[in-house]
């Protein structure tokens, strides 16, 4: 069956709450029917992706280079809510959790760096891989819309772009040349996991996703505290106006924004919410384990990654999810054009700081 008709039917057949509270967060969740589908065709094709996965990371050899990170002393902190916004996400409850000191980086991954990664191993994404990824419709030139006449059902702002991935982030006719500043986009769960390995570092676990974002505040919504914009002033980039018709850019910013925009939170860490949505490592459960206090990192396995943090795309009337305690997923093989990433590492005393 086409992939696209059976992309359809998933998503019509889908829980219809489900499916509205994060279809405009996260694009497509049939990325593993595509897959598929694209396997099927050509055994080949698994082949070339398995092996990439296990040879085409270089293996890191080298200290790693803590400059653009901030150690996190770690300690007790309460994660979750016991006020959810969206319930089906597992957002309550509170809990204590007992976090080891680890490092983080400061910023998302930018163009840049992930340019950088790719020269030196050869990396293909997954986004390449497949020849589509999903992105937003208004960022689109007519001349790339015109030719696409598939869409997802109930969410039409979510086009399957032929040739988009990370350094043609809205198809065929556009680059990066001026955005290398910005959280590189189209990368899917392994093409990050892959970059922070490449580099000696890993993707954060949840837990440790939601202790830096939430900075030594208890209980607030945001890295900052509860008010969006406190004292007037714009601490993140998400959509203003109304969605998905019409974004004022009240904070500057139609897509993503450079990694070092808006300020810090008491850790040192940028752009934890908005911007793009962040990879970690755990694998999803709507209910999550509260057995594991100390360090948790989830499910054993799963079907899908948790991600956090919200994007440019979330607006508080349809993705109330750029809050810390906020969480959604995906397939680790999906990519669109809001999701990101930044890494993390295991506390050491082997310190390079230029």
């Amino acid at each position: 069956m086409n992939y696209f008709i059976r992309f359809i039917l998933c998503f019509i057949l889908a829980d219809l709450h489900r499916f509205y509270c994060d279809q405009s967060c996260h694009a497509s969740r049939n990325a593993q029917s595509r897959k598929n589908h694209l396997l099927n065709e050509n055994d080949d094709n698994q082949n070339h992706i398995e092996l990439k996965q296990q040879c085409n990371v270089e293996q890191h050899h080298t200290p790693i280079d803590y400059s653009q990170m901030v150690r996190l002393p770690g300690g007790s902190f309460i994660m979750g809510t016991d006020q959810p916004v969206i319930r089906a996400d597992g957002e309550a409850p509170e809990r204590s959790i007992q976090i080891d000191p680890f490092w983080m980086d400061i910023h998302e991954v930018s163009v840049q760096h992930f340019q950088e990664f790719v020269h030196r191993t050869n990396h293909i994404t997954e986004a390449e891989l497949f020849g589509t990824s999903f992105v937003f419709e208004s960022m689109l030139s007519e001349a790339v819309s015109a030719n696409i006449t598939q869409a997802v059902a109930a969410a039409q702002w979510w086009l399957p772009v032929p040739n988009a991935w990370w350094k043609r982030p809205e198809g065929i006719d556009s680059n990066v040349s001026d955005r290398m500043d910005h959280p590189v986009v189209h990368v899917s769960w392994n093409d990050a996991n892959s970059y922070c390995r490449s580099i000696g570092k890993r993707l954060p676990t949840e837990a440790e996703w939601e202790y830096g974002c939430r900075g030594n505040r208890t209980g607030r919504l945001f890295p900052w505290g509860n008010k969006e914009m406190p004292k007037g002033r714009h601490h993140m980039n998400i959509w203003h106006g109304t969605f998905p018709t019409n974004n004022t850019v009240d904070d500057g910013f139609f897509g993503t924004a450079p990694v070092d925009t808006f300020p810090s939170n008491q850790f040192g860490l940028k752009n934890m919410v908005g911007n793009v949505w962040e990879w970690t490592a755990d694998w999803w459960s709507a209910r999550p384990r509260l057995d594991q206090v100390h360090n948790p990192t989830g499910p054993n396995t799963g079907t899908d990654k948790v991600k956090k943090g919200g994007s440019f795309l979330c607006h508080k009337t349809y993705c109330y999810r750029y809050r810390c305690a906020a969480r959604s997923f995906n397939t680790p093989d999906t990519s669109s054009s809001n999701v990101g990433f930044r890494c993390a590492a295991d506390d050491t005393n082997e310190y390079v700081v230029p």
